[in-house]
């Protein structure tokens, strides 16, 4: 049965908060290292300059932020695996989400100058599956699923962060004069994208126990 016709199980409305939790401290732990982080700029900065253990002084604050991120968004997807829409879409877009929880883990345990081609790869391995994976979800969200009204929103999302990435990664204006600005341009779709899934889902009722487990994709 389609999502929104029926209770959700009480696993999927944890996952949903897990996804908003997650994002929410993230955004807070970036808040507060940018503001101990002397010159510091949005546009010319990258993300990962704040968990540079040379140049952050609280580094350790963005590698835990990054850290408890990725473990959220992980379980979250897990606990919300069968509310999303059944079929190989769901598989191949929530397995990308997957991916890249464990990639953003392995960013928080690497900093960029402790280890710069782990770091650096772990960091493609959340871009690029990132935006696959809203794409994917996106375009597997069609007429009664429950999540139609998530659709143009995930697959806008998911476009928005693989073009910023291919700028980001082979222009010289993304590359060398604004790499902070088209980094963020990847990554905030992502997070949107979390808040708006957790909550989302959150907003249905939890079913009674001893009910079915309805929800879409079971």
């Amino acid at each position: 049965m389609a999502l929104g016709h029926a209770p959700l199980h009480r696993s999927a409305r944890t996952g949903a908060l897990l996804l908003i939790v997650g994002v929410l401290e993230f955004v807070a732990v970036n808040i507060v290292t940018e503001l101990y982080y002397s010159g510091y700029s949005l546009s010319t900065n990258y993300i990962s300059d704040l968990g540079n253990t040379a140049n952050s002084p609280l580094w350790y604050l963005f590698s835990a932020g990054i850290i408890a991120l990725g473990v959220l968004a992980f379980l979250g997807v897990l606990l919300l695996w069968n509310t999303f829409p059944s079929g190989g879409l769901r598989v191949v877009g929530l397995s990308l989400l997957l991916l890249a929880g464990l990639a953003a883990i392995v960013i928080g345990f690497f900093p960029e100058n402790v280890n710069a081609s782990v770091h650096d790869t772990a960091s493609l391995l959340v871009f690029l599956p990132g935006g696959l994976a809203l794409v994917a979800l996106g375009a597997s969200m069609g007429e009664r699923t429950g999540w139609e009204g998530m659709r143009w929103f995930s697959v806008i999302l998911g476009l928005v962060m693989l073009v910023a990435l291919a700028l980001f990664l082979f222009t010289n204006v993304g590359a060398n004069q604004y790499p902070g600005l088209f980094e963020r341009l990847v990554v905030y779709p992502l997070l949107l994208w979390g808040i708006g899934v957790g909550i989302f889902v959150a907003r249905f009722p939890i079913r009674a126990r001893g009910r079915g487990h309805l929800v879409a994709g079971a």
